[in-house]
């Protein structure tokens, strides 16, 4: 019996060997399918991310494009708005109520449609000047000490559109 368990005991063996290089060949390939599936995995995930980039991109792309149109617009019109008020201030002397009351509805018409779009003016006069919001055309002499560096007429009126300046107010400061 001796000589039969030395006998099985290489067979043993050479069957834990034979499964091993079975093993580890299969092992092998399931690593390699493996590293495989996790670098397409990365793949997919960066051009996910880069595709969600794009289209962020675009989107805002197409929202900066419709706002300078409508800026763009806007600015067209503030010349219209200017000789609106050009005109109520001449008609204030005029004894032409029906021309009046006609410019004044225009007018406030014109502006309401613009402040629904974002357009606000800027208020200047008696405010102190900023070259934020001002365009100095000329300084004059200060009446008095308390006007000085203050706005003492607007030449031209300035906007705002959405908070950014559409056009500085045109301004003469007192020195």
């Amino acid at each position: 019996m001796e000589e039969k368990d030395v006998k099985e005991a290489p067979v043993e063996q050479t069957e834990k060997t034979s499964k091993k290089k079975k093993e580890n060949p299969l092992q092998k390939k399931i690593e390699e399918l493996d590293d495989k599936l996790s670098r397409e995995h990365d793949s997919y995930v960066r051009l996910y991310a880069e595709f969600e980039t794009y289209r962020r991109r675009t989107a805002e792309e197409k929202l900066a494009l419709v706002s300078s149109a409508a800026a763009d617009t806007i600015k067209g019109l503030l010349p219209v708005l200017d000789d609106c008020e050009r005109a109520l201030k001449i008609l204030e002397n005029s004894s032409d109520d029906a021309a009046r009351e006609g410019t004044s509805l225009i007018y406030t018409k014109l502006m309401e449609y613009l402040k629904s779009r974002g357009l606000s003016p800027i208020e200047a006069m008696g405010q102190k000047f900023d070259t934020d919001f001002h365009e100095a055309v000329t300084q004059f002499p200060a009446p008095s000490e308390d006007l000085k560096g203050m706005v003492i007429d607007v030449v031209q009126t300035g906007y705002l559109l959405n908070g950014k300046i559409l056009r500085y107010a045109k301004v003469v400061v007192g020195a």
